[in-house]
């Protein structure tokens, strides 16, 4: 049976964006040619509670390709597959082509 996780509160999975390690034509690149820190949503969770009680609604959503910060976020393995746990709060931004 396959585990399905869907975060509590403004939380966010993802599952990170891993740069190319080598060209089409097989020429390996060097660990620091990655230049953004990425992701893709994967399920976002119904959002957070306002002091008045009202849920404000996570402003992602799955399949956005999100600017992730250099540190933080939790470790989560489901299966063979290993993600991200962020808060809403903790990702800087979604990218666009």
């Amino acid at each position: 049976m396959a585990k399905r996780l869907i975060p509590s509160l403004n939380r966010v999975l993802i599952e990170k964006i891993l740069p190319p390690t080598k060209t089409n034509t097989g020429i390996l690149l060097p660990e620091k040619t990655s230049r953004l820190n990425s992701g893709k949503v994967v399920v976002v969770g119904p959002g957070a509670r306002d002091k008045k009680g009202n849920v404000t609604p996570v402003s992602l959503k799955e399949g956005d390709t999100v600017l992730l910060p250099e540190y933080g976020g939790t470790e989560v393995k489901l299966g063979d597959k290993e993600y991200q746990l962020f808060r809403e709060d903790d990702i800087l931004g979604t990218l666009h082509d």
